[in-house]
């Protein structure tokens, strides 16, 4: 009987032992995880998911400003960019325009519009050149010719340069005063007469302080233009000039 009650007695105690030994490790943990995460860490964690699907959906939540370039090769087109300037005003939205000289000189009074309405203006030669070993001099007076186009126009040096194909000489920048201007996202929109599928590469590849190439010289790639600011703007973009991307 003792044998019994003895036995009894060390299993009571040694249960005890155990569950001490459980209570104090929930607890350690608990300790461990607000002193790594904070208190009340999966609530955060569920609210930030909730907001990165509200996000991904299109209803931003955030104030802070996403800034975006739109930007437009080898025009003016006596058409299409009168069309696209009427849509990026309709919508609020400034861009940069880099035209040849031939097609600034043949269309004054579109040049002259986008500088009224806010768009930045830059040279993209005058005959759409691209720049080769052989060709350097002829390269740097068809900038120099289309700037003296512009300027006659506008009133305004020309400072931003968008080299065809993007093959460039940096010495030019100290000769001419000029800075070169590539891009970060190219959805090859002159060889498609799809505007959905054009403005869906871009939608798709579409990031904070992205600069877009694109033409104005195709009506699908004007029609895609409008899809793609009409969608990032709903994401919480904010269309820019250039210069807004690469110096602030």
């Amino acid at each position: 009987m003792k044998r019994l009650a003895a036995a009894i007695l060390i299993f009571d105690v040694v249960m005890g032992l155990l569950i001490l030994c459980v209570y104090e490790n929930k607890q350690v943990g608990n300790w461990v995880n607000e002193e790594q995460n904070g208190p009340g860490t999966q609530g955060a964690q569920t609210a930030v998911s909730k907001d990165i699907r509200q996000a991904d959906g299109g209803n931003v939540d955030s104030t802070e400003e996403k800034k975006i370039a739109l930007t437009f090769d080898d025009g003016p087109h006596p058409s299409y960019t009168e069309q696209l300037l009427d849509g990026l005003k309709e919508r609020g939205v400034h861009a940069t325009f880099f035209v040849t000289g031939e097609h600034a000189k043949l269309h004054p009074d579109i040049i002259k519009r986008m500088q009224e309405e806010g768009h930045l203006i830059g040279n993209h030669t005058y005959s759409h050149i691209q720049l080769r070993k052989n060709n350097r001099d002829q390269f740097r007076e068809e900038l120099i010719l289309t700037n003296k186009v512009i300027t006659e126009i506008t009133g305004e040096e020309v400072q931003y340069v968008r080299p065809p194909y993007g093959t460039w000489d940096k010495k030019f920048e100290t000769e001419l005063n000029m800075f070169p201007v590539l891009w970060t996202i190219d959805p090859l929109d002159w060889c498609s007469s799809n505007a959905d599928c054009i403005a869906g590469k871009v939608v798709e590849k579409a990031q904070e302080n992205d600069i877009i190439l694109m033409h104005d010289y195709y009506e699908s790639s004007v029609e895609a233009a409008l899809e793609v600011v009409d969608e990032l703007q709903a994401k919480g973009y904010t269309f820019v000039t250039v210069e807004e991307i690469l110096f602030d």
